[in-house]
């Protein structure tokens, strides 16, 4: 008879079909946790029925003495959660209720992930001198797009095909949930898009941000590059434009959210212009709005002429 897997090859064999079907974040994130409780355990093969309320608080403490973020020990939490009830229901695991029950496995959002209204419009107008590198004008041309664009992700920016935009109009399935979105877009939006457009006849792709001939793990690692040098890139920005903030890919998204729930358009319809599939995501961005945001929100909409147009459905 064969033997069952234990928990370390149940996840190996999660992480092979997840790069089968080109979901290689995905299998990232199993990799990193897999990785983690090898560690934790100090050992490479790991049984299911060392999965107990206990270990798992130990495992907890040890993310946190390592220096993981909440967010991060939620990650690996939810990871191994998902791991152990797919398990359950092949079998290979015994069924222990509320097993994650006293482990974090939620998300913080206590940590400022937006700017304000004059900070952001700093951040994408002002003049930067030739002697700094053409490729910060780039990362900002592709920061203030995510921007326009509803908040756009990095990511799905980089995947928009070339017959994605049809007139003035984006159409696009969001990379992370596969839910379809669509995007008027806003004549400066436009602009940056003629002037930065992919000229590669041969890339499927609408910018140059991936190349459009590399296997699918290839064009993972080429994107994976890609964010590394926008997030460099913009925190050099932010330095240049004296803004004493973490500026990241996730800036435009939290940014625009902010801005939008802080006037009081309805979470429902905030959530639907970011593709959420559970409204408790964009609950998120919801806690971490604040007065100056609401006071400010008009004067990005005058200084950016086509951000009003992002308010249309």
């Amino acid at each position: 008879m064969k033997e069952r897997p234990n928990l370390t090859q149940f996840m190996e064999q999660l992480i092979r079909a997840l790069k089968e079907e080109e979901r290689f974040s995905t299998a990232h994130i199993y990799q990193s946790t897999l990785n983690a409780l090898r560690l934790f355990c100090k050992a490479d093969v790991i049984r299911f029925n060392q999965m107990d309320r206990s270990r798992l608080k130990q495992f907890e403490s040890h993310l946190r003495n390592k220096g993981c973020a909440w967010n991060t020990v939620s990650t690996y939490m939810r990871t191994l959660r998902s791991t152990y009830n797919k398990a359950v229901d092949e079998g290979l695991a015994e069924e222990k209720p509320r097993l994650f029950r006293h482990v974090y496995t939620g998300v913080k959002a206590n940590t400022k992930r937006a700017l304000d209204a004059g900070d952001m419009s700093k951040l994408l107008k002002a003049p930067l001198p030739q002697s700094l590198s053409q490729s910060l004008e780039k990362s900002r041309a592709w920061l203030t797009l995510m921007f326009l664009l509803r908040g756009m992700p990095f990511v799905d920016l980089a995947y928009l095909h070339k017959k994605d935009l049809q007139d003035s109009v984006i159409s696009y399935r969001r990379h992370k949930t596969g839910t379809l979105l669509t995007v008027e877009v806003p004549p400066t939006a436009m602009k940056l898009i003629q002037q930065y457009k992919s000229m590669d006849a041969d890339s499927p792709y609408l910018f140059p941000i991936l190349s459009g001939n590399r296997e699918s793990k290839e064009e993972y690692i080429e994107y994976q590059h890609a964010l590394r040098k926008l997030n460099y890139d913009l925190k050099q920005l932010a330095v240049y434009c004296s803004i004493k903030f973490n500026v990241s890919s996730y800036l435009a998204r939290h940014t625009f959210a902010t801005m939008l729930l802080s006037k009081g358009v309805p979470i429902e319809s905030v959530s639907k212009m970011l593709g959420h599939t559970n409204i408790k995501t964009t609950q998120i961005y919801a806690r971490i709005t604040n007065k100056k945001i609401e006071q400010d929100m008009m004067q990005v909409a005058d200084k950016f002429d086509g951000f009003k147009n992002c308010f249309i459905n």
